[in-house]
């Protein structure tokens, strides 16, 4: 093992945790927000047409990049003795796995094949209540997956200032 491959792991992590967490939080400050601006019927369109498109292989890489890059980053520092620094990478790890990973794959995914299989009402009041029951429940499990991205970046960020001490 040796320590650039260790630097590059870390630089993976950071990318890809970055990213995770700046799409979370757009999602939450800026795309939530818009679609609520808009009428319901409108929003529940859009957001399902959204959801059909970010399942990609590069979303999908940036989804799980974060678990899987720590994860490895932190192994690679225990090896290289770098002891702290490992364990602030699998600690970014299991943050993001309890914050952003399960919260995803148990809360989000399922309301939008719901929001999906439900289409959209015909009449008005119906959109507006099932938008806006979607909306804020959605939009808090998302702040709730952006902080712990957030964070995780964080860790590992100190991770690698560790690691080169």
């Amino acid at each position: 093992m040796n320590a650039t491959l260790a630097a590059w792991s870390a630089a993976v992590t950071l990318v890809v945790t970055g990213a995770i967490a700046g799409v979370y939080y757009a999602f939450s400050v800026a795309v939530m927000p818009g679609l609520n601006a808009a009428d319901a019927g409108t929003a529940i369109r859009a957001m399902t047409s959204i959801n059909q498109r970010i399942q990609n292989p590069l979303f999908f890489v940036t989804f799980s990049g974060p678990l899987v890059a720590a994860t490895v980053t932190g192994v690679f520092l225990l090896i290289l003795g770098k002891r702290s620094a490992g364990v602030l990478f699998l600690v970014a790890a299991g943050v993001y796995l309890v914050g952003a990973f399960i919260p995803t794959v148990v809360v989000n995914v399922p309301m939008n094949e719901t929001l999906d299989a439900a289409g959209v009402p015909t009449d008005p009041a119906e959109a507006v209540r099932v938008w806006a029951s979607y909306s804020s429940a959605w939009t808090w499990w998302n702040s709730l997956r952006a902080g712990a991205s957030l964070i995780s970046l964080l860790l590992a960020g100190l991770g690698v200032y560790l690691s080169g001490r």
